[in-house]
């Protein structure tokens, strides 16, 4: 009984993190449109997120010493790295391609866990992402401008790559008795992230006046500083702290197909706010979804979590979110 309540509350996690990051293309597309660079939107993101967590980060400044390897394994693959692999993935090839590319991260994390830790996999789990992947082509429509770029194609499956390692690392030590507390990994995560993101982003250079005026969210006056405390509460610290959560509560491959219901979550949601068409391959695709996520969480089991290491590139996988940062796109995700 007990762990079936925990299993429920992880997946209400879950889908929690889903809606959140979900929504930050939704308030970070009116922010661009309004002339705000899609970088300078990922930076703020990430920094403000990192301010708001930064008495977390100082009240568990312990994990410094005790989990450097986790610490800057989330900062710069879970936070940072999937942020600058999807905005160079998006300069070359369409952004629907670059996100689906993205979300084969839960099956990139079947991967990990069957020939890497050497786990058992469940069918339900294997056909969920198989359903999940298929349904969200056709939510991103990725047919529409398809076209062939080595360069961006790899740099989409190192977002992938960096999605992965949000989830693994998520899970690092959930079980154990000196389990790192996953509000200082995430604070510590997003310090690091802020940092390698000020070199890329250089936000010495934006357009800060911007922040005070109005952005257009469906032909509707929005207050940019409102849409951006919504990308960084909301978006950004609950998405993580809920996700990070659901994960240990669930298992790394059973919350990565949850989490391909972000494309769907923000696809509706871009469609109530924006305004946006919905077709119905994209209706279709959402159903699909939502049906491997549904399989695949209701039959995986919950492997037992090892200890991570506390130094060494062992201790490392090869990384949200955008995640979470497709800026672009009516599809946001961790990677927004």
């Amino acid at each position: 009984m007990q762990a079936s309540q925990g299993r429920s509350a992880g997946l209400g996690l879950a889908l929690g993190s889903a809606f959140a990051f979900g929504g930050s293309g939704v308030a970070a597309k009116p922010l661009i449109e309004a002339g705000l660079d899609p970088l300078h939107v990922v930076w703020l993101r990430v920094a403000g997120a990192a301010l708001v967590m930064l008495p977390l980060a100082w009240r568990h400044r312990g994990l410094l010493r005790r989990r450097p390897a986790l610490l800057a394994g989330f900062g710069l693959l879970a936070v940072a790295g999937v942020q600058a692999c999807y905005f160079a993935a998006i300069s070359r090839i369409p952004v629907g391609v670059a996100l689906l590319i993205e979300y084969l991260a839960p099956a990139l994390v079947l991967g990990w866990v069957r020939f890497v830790q050497r786990r058992p996999v469940t069918r339900a789990a294997a056909a969920g992402v198989v359903l999940a992947v298929a349904g969200l082509a056709c939510v991103v429509e990725v047919w529409a401008g398809l076209r062939f770029d080595v360069l961006g194609l790899l740099l989409a499956l190192g977002a992938a790559c960096c999605q992965v390692g949000y989830f693994v690392l998520s899970d690092q030590g959930g079980d154990s008795d000196d389990a790192p507390d996953p509000l200082g990994v995430i604070a510590y995560g997003l310090l690091i992230g802020a940092a390698v993101l000020t070199v890329v982003a250089r936000p010495w250079g934006m357009d800060w006046s911007l922040l005070a005026g109005d952005a257009d969210m469906g032909g509707t006056d929005v207050p940019a500083a409102m849409l951006l405390a919504w990308i960084v509460l909301i978006a950004t610290v609950l998405a993580y702290v809920t996700g990070v959560v659901s994960v240990r509560r669930l298992s790394p491959q059973v919350a990565g197909v949850v989490a391909c219901l972000e494309a769907v979550i923000a696809t509706v949601l871009a469609w109530v706010l924006l305004r946006e068409h919905l077709s119905a391959p994209q209706i279709f695709g959402g159903a699909v979804v939502l049906f491997g996520a549904f399989i695949a969480q209701s039959q995986a089991p919950r492997p037992p979590s090892g200890p991570v290491a506390a130094g060494g590139p062992e201790a490392l996988p090869a990384a949200a979110g955008d995640g979470p940062a497709a800026g672009e796109l009516s599809a946001g995700h961790r990677a927004t």
